[in-house]
């Protein structure tokens, strides 16, 4: 049997080698500190949509990270100025095409941006690492959420009520959508009937509706609908990553892990405590910033157009 062996060629290795390489050559010529933080930690995030692996430690519990995150806004709390990490996160059952539950992650926080200046460099940064695979530029889309599902869907997703939200991904999942929230609805919604359809290359969705803020600010567009002012990006139709002018507020802060707690016991999930260390560095000042995470596997993908991420890792789950 051959399952010994690697899931990523030889080529893809040496890319895959270049791509970490020209990573940290993009953040040092740009005086951004890379940090080294913790993968195992006490705590973890209250996130409904995201299960934490749990490990003994001596006898007490732990949790591999689901991001780096929370370790980088306590160092942010602490005065370190503008840092990002490379390195693994982990989550439990994510496995598939585009998922392993151990993963490369790149993540960045500029302080004194805000979302659209940290977009303009995600840009930058993509069109470098993407000449690794290509000689030719890649196409760049920029568009609002509410642009996004209209072109594709023809509504406009701030104004569809609750009901008929639920009708519409009720016909594209099934009738348990019909008791959904809104969030729910419309990340299913998205995923499905959107997504395949964005255009090829590099595509940034800004101003998502409020419901998905998660950890970003929330605000008002130019129509008066309540926003979040995050994004996400997608390189030729995989969802890469997830940016955010970062909420500041710990009131708000502490707020929403309530709510996501809430959310899990209701959904019959795993009780997650706050992580109240990082609570304690919200409250002591994070400075006003923008951040993002960006999958480094998925992004090798979509370069190569890979239909697997077995394709870009030396050894994916299943190989272990």
């Amino acid at each position: 049997m051959d399952d010994w062996r690697p899931g990523a060629s030889k080529d893809t290795l040496l890319k895959r080698a270049l791509l970490l390489s020209e990573i940290r050559h993009f953040f040092s010529q740009r005086s951004v500190l890379e940090v080294d933080v913790p993968i195992l930690g006490h705590s973890t995030v209250t996130d409904r949509n995201i299960e934490s692996i749990l490990v003994d430690v001596a006898g007490s519990s732990g949790f591999l990270q689901t991001s780096p995150e929370f370790f980088m806004k306590r160092l942010l709390a602490n005065g370190s100025g503008d840092i990002y990490s490379l390195g693994k996160s982990f989550r439990q059952d994510e496995i598939g095409e585009k998922h392993n539950p151990e993963f490369c992650l790149l993540e960045w926080y500029r302080c004194g941006w805000d979302e659209h200046q940290l977009m303009a460099e995600v840009v930058e940064l993509v069109e470098i690492l993407s000449a690794i695979n290509q000689s030719s530029p890649i196409s760049t889309s920029k568009m609002t959420y509410s642009e996004c599902v209209s072109n594709v869907l023809g509504f406009d997703p701030h104004q569809m009520s609750l009901e008929k939200l639920r009708d519409f991904a009720a016909n594209i999942g099934s009738k348990d959508w019909l008791k959904e929230t809104r969030e729910n609805c419309l990340d299913l919604i998205f995923s499905v009937a959107v997504e395949p359809k964005l255009p090829a290359g590099l595509v940034l969705v800004y101003d998502y509706p409020a419901c998905q803020a998660a950890l970003s600010q929330i605000d008002r567009n130019s129509k008066g609908h309540s926003i979040s002012r995050r994004f996400e990006v997608f390189y030729n139709k995989i969802e890469i990553g997830n940016g955010y002018f970062e909420l500041l507020d710990a009131v708000d802060q502490n707020g929403r892990f309530d709510m996501d707690i809430e959310s899990r016991l209701r959904d019959g999930k795993p009780f997650v405590g706050k992580d109240k260390k990082f609570i304690d560095a919200v409250e002591a000042g994070l400075p006003p910033c923008a951040g993002i995470a960006i999958g480094v596997d998925r992004l090798l993908m979509g370069m190569l157009g890979s239909a697997s991420i077995d394709e870009v890792m030396s050894f994916s789950w299943p190989r272990t």
